[in-house]
């Protein structure tokens, strides 16, 4: 099992192959999640919606533009890596569906994630969703402008 570019890298080199993928093959599980005091959401509903805004755009950006003009874009973030690498992990990842068309953290993907750290002996307790999940901020984000 290994990241990218890794995995690419090692494929490139003819020293290894990407034979599955593990977002693939598990469902869908957020690779990234954000999380703030209750606190927080309450002073702040503003920034909190500010900052989801933004990632929506980007969500949105990765959604309608092909892997070629993704990876220019991101291609300043990973300076070690060539642009014909990143193209490559883009069309893969573009490929498999990776991208999600919005930030709602579903209650399927919870559970699923729950299942997960659960079966690697990392999760103790579940937790339910409605206690941990705040949708309501990705949601407008997602709305039609």
């Amino acid at each position: 099992m290994e990241f990218e570019p890794h995995a690419t890298s090692l494929e490139a080199k003819g020293d290894g192959y990407v034979v599955a993928s593990l977002g693939t093959d598990s469902g869908y599980v957020p690779y990234t999640a954000f999380s703030a005091k209750s606190s927080y959401l309450k002073e702040n509903p503003e920034t909190i919606q500010a900052f989801t805004n933004a990632l929506q755009k980007g969500m949105d950006y990765v959604n309608s533009h092909s892997p070629e003009e993704i990876a220019k874009m991101i291609q300043p973030q990973f300076e070690e890596t060539d642009l014909e690498t990143i193209t490559t992990i883009v069309t893969r990842y573009a490929e498999q569906d990776t991208w999600a068309d919005n930030l709602i953290f579903e209650q399927d993907a919870f559970t699923l994630l729950q299942n997960i750290l659960e079966e690697s002996g990392e999760l103790e307790k579940r937790v339910p969703y409605e206690a941990l999940v705040t949708k309501e901020f990705a949601e407008k984000a997602a709305k039609p402008k």
